[in-house]
Order: C-alpha cells, then sequence, then structure tokens
C-alpha cells in the first residue's frame, strides 16, 4: 500500500481509541482516562507527579489486557486503505471505518459498542484540537520569531514585576509600569488566575535562574505551560484571520496566496501531502465555524 499516503495523526487517533479502551478507571481524584494517556505517554499534567503515575501503574495489575483487539483496528485501517481511487487517508478515515466496523463486531456487547463508540468521539475531539493547533501554527509566518518576540517581552515586563521596577519604551526610551494587560492575556490562556498570577511569574523568574546557573538559555519551550500560553495566544490573535482564510468558498488573490503558503508549509515542514493538505484546511475552516 505504498502507493497511499498516510496523513499526520491518522495513526495517531486510531492508537487512542486503542489504547482508551485498554485503561481502567482510576480512584486519583480529578483523573480521568484522557488525562491519564497522556501521563502514561510521559505527558507532564497540572497538578500530578511522578508519585500518582507510579501509584495508577501498581492500582490494577491487569491493566491493558483487555480492550480492543490490535487485530480488529489493523483490519479496519486496512478496510479505509483499499478504497477505489484513494490517495491518502487521514485521521477522520481511519475513526469512520472504526466505527464502521463495530456494527459488525460479533465478539462486543451493547455496553461495550456504546463506550467504544465514546472513544471514539474523544479521539476525534483530541484529533480535532491537534488539526487546529497544527493549521494555526502554519498560519503564523515565521512561528518561532513570533513567538520569540512574545516570550522576551513577557520576561521583561514579569521580571519588572517581581521586582517592583518600571521597564523603559524600547522606542521613546521612557519608564514605564510592566504592562498587566499584555501579562494578563498571555496568562489567562492556560487558565492562571488573579491570585496565582504572581506564584506563575516567580516560578518562571526562578526557572530562568536555574537555567542561568547551569549555563543555558531559557526558552519558552523549555517551559510547557508556558510554551502553551505563547502558543495559544498568538493563535488567538490569528484566530480571525485563519477563519475567514480556510473557509471561504471563493478565496479572493491575497486569500488565496496564503492558502498556497499553508499548503506549501504543511507539506515542507508537516509531513502532509497535496490531498490531505487541502482536506486539512477545510476541516479545521469547518471547525473554527461551528
Amino acid at each position: 500500500m505504498k502507493h497511499i499516503h498516510i496523513a499526520p495523526h491518522a495513526l495517531r487517533s486510531a492508537a487512542i481509541f486503542s489504547i482508551l479502551t485498554r485503561l481502567k478507571e482510576t480512584k486519583k481524584q480529578g483523573m480521568d482516562l484522557v488525562k491519564k494517556m497522556r501521563m502514561y505517554d510521559g505527558e507532564e499534567i497540572e497538578g500530578y507527579k511522578e508519585a500518582d503515575l507510579k501509584e495508577m501503574q501498581s492500582e490494577y495489575l491487569e491493566e491493558g489486557m483487555s480492550g480492543v483487539d490490535p487485530r480488529y483496528v489493523i483490519n479496519r485501517i486496512s478496510s479505509a486503505l483499499i478504497k477505489q481511487d484513494l490517495q491518502c487517508i487521514n485521521a477522520l478515515d481511519v475513526l469512520r471505518a472504526i466505527k464502521d466496523g463495530l456494527d459488525q463486531h460479533a465478539s462486543i456487547t451493547k455496553d461495550e459498542r456504546e463506550r467504544y463508540l465514546n472513544f471514539i468521539a474523544v479521539a476525534r475531539k483530541e484529533y480535532d484540537e491537534l488539526a487546529k493547533k497544527e493549521v494555526q501554527k502554519a498560519f503564523v509566518y515565521s512561528f518561532e520569531e513570533s513567538a520569540k518576540t512574545l516570550f522576551e517581552n513577557y520576561l521583561d515586563n514579569i521580571e519588572a514585576f517581581c521586582n517592583w521596577a518600571k521597564i523603559r519604551d524600547p522606542l521613546t526610551d521612557e519608564e514605564m509600569n510592566p504592562d498587566e494587560r499584555l501579562m494578563r492575556s498571555i496568562e489567562e490562556q492556560i487558565g492562571v488566575s488573579e491570585n496565582a498570577k504572581k506564584a506563575f511569574r516567580e516560578e518562571i523568574l526562578i526557572r530562568i535562574s536555574s537555567y542561568s546557573r547551569k549555563g543555558k538559555k531559557f526558552e519558552y519551550h523549555n517551559h510547557d505551560r508556558l510554551r502553551e500560553a505563547i502558543e495559544k495566544k498568538l493563535f488567538t490573535d490569528l484566530k480571525d484571520i485563519v477563519k475567514i482564510t480556510t473557509s471561504t468558498k471563493t478565496p479572493d488573490a491575497a486569500q488565496l496566496k496564503r492558502i498556497n503558503e499553508v499548503s506549501k508549509r504543511l507539506i515542507d515542514e508537516h509531513g502532509y501531502c497535496p490531498v490531505c493538505a487541502n482536506e486539512l484546511l477545510r476541516y479545521v475552516g469547518s471547525l473554527l465555524n461551528r
């Protein structure tokens, strides 16, 4: 099947569904199956530590031994691949194939089928977030530069805030109070409350100091929550441009140029082919308009 391209995140979506069927609910407060899956995958989840992960792993000795059969998932991916005149399959094609196969799956009960349908919906939701992020990131011209500029600006302001100091305007050279609006517009992206902002800012400065002592430079992606906040802020500022460009039926010359640039970036940097890049843009356009 080498002639058929498998779009980014297609197999990940199948994996999310498969793993969710194999996990057991934990007694740990506030921990759902998606968070648990992410922790098992090595992600950091706010409010939980390595000890929580180890505790969950020893909670059920038989965890992972039941759930959907891997062969079933492989067969459903195969059924998606053998359709006529196909060039590419994406996450939605794979999840649709898994869903369609549940009706013919003789060995699952009605309750299991309902659970599995719910897990397909969860995998779809996870994919929707990935798809939006990928397109929005591709829209940001020179994304790294934009992120670094916003990050440096944020650092200047939190340093002044924590040290009760003023900052200098780079254009007029006058002294000003730290830009509270800018700092909050970034922190609110990840739910840092008004009461927690001081602790969050101090924590960033401590992290910078720790990097500095080791002779390393602290970058925005060295702190998961700050990276997420910076990216979300950039994406929020761009959302309307992305929405209009991806959902318009008859793009004008400027929009068409932007679509072509974004498609090229998705193909060159993210592993898409022309077919799935185009499908992704259309799909994200529909998501943003909901």
